[in-house]
């Protein structure tokens, strides 16, 4: 009897056994398959960035070096697909000219939904990168703001939400500090004004006199704001003050990613 019993055990040891090894195998495989995936994922990562980089060159731009992720797993069925689900671009201290003065934005956040792009642009970099849906969120400091309004000593922050200036003014002889807050108005085309029409300053001597000159200074920097080309088409849709400087939330439909502008 005992011996019957070992050779009953035997066979079911060596069956967990071969089950094991090929749990095992399947694991190395996933394993291999996975990093196969973002080895792929990263070439084409390294292929978009350069193509961002010329652009934001031809623009007259400057940037730190774009960062590209693919979103999407896996990456392999959206290549024999050519088509991916999201490109996320970031660039950092985008710097442009506009009118001859400093524009910075510290960021510049794209993203890109429902990419097409075949295997054989990824491989040469030649053709299109089409996006269907293009979302940017760029800031821009209130320093380079302030250069454009091109007004000693005034300053530009974010106050319960809104646009705040001080500044100092010289009224009837003497030296006051105006604040106040401005409303910040997008056009249909994307266009950007600061419409400064609500401001005060302590001490100011109540005559008309005074009120006038302090309207005046606020017509004044009342300005449209002359942004630079943002990439990827991308029109201006919102602005929004935030402690770091002006939020710029603009979008884009059927972008060729990949060419200029």
């Amino acid at each position: 009897m005992e011996q019957e019993q070992t050779y009953e055990r035997r066979p079911r040891r060596r069956g967990r056994k071969v089950l094991i090894g090929f749990v095992v195998l399947l694991l190395v495989l996933a394993g291999l398959i996975a990093i196969a995936d973002r080895v792929a994922a990263s070439v084409a990562e390294r292929t978009i960035a350069d193509e961002v980089r010329q652009q934001v060159a031809e623009q007259g731009a400057q940037s730190l070096p774009p960062e590209v992720e693919v979103g999407g797993f896996p990456f392999l069925t959206q290549v024999l697909d050519g088509r991916y689900e999201r490109i996320s671009i970031k660039l950092r201290d985008v710097r442009a000219s506009v009118q001859g003065d400093a524009v910075a934005l510290p960021s510049l956040d794209v993203d890109a939904r429902n990419v097409r792009a075949s295997l054989d642009t990824l491989r040469t970099g030649q053709g299109e990168v089409v996006a269907e849906t293009v979302n940017g969120t760029g800031t821009i400091s209130y320093q380079s703001l302030s250069a454009l309004l091109d007004r000693e000593g005034l300053t530009l922050g974010e106050r319960d939400g809104q646009l705040a200036v001080t500044a100092p003014v010289d009224i009837l002889g003497q030296r006051l500090t105006v604040t106040g807050t401005a409303d910040i108005v997008v056009g249909e085309q994307g266009q950007v004004a600061l419409q400064f029409d609500d401001l005060d300053a302590e001490g100011l001597p109540d005559v008309p006199l005074a009120r006038t000159l302090v309207s005046n200074f606020a017509r004044s920097i009342s300005v449209d704001v002359p942004l630079p080309e943002l990439p990827f088409q991308l029109t201006v849709r919102e602005v929004r003050p935030q402690p770091q400087g002006l939020t710029v939330t603009a979008d884009a439909r059927d972008v060729p990613i990949n060419s200029v502008g």
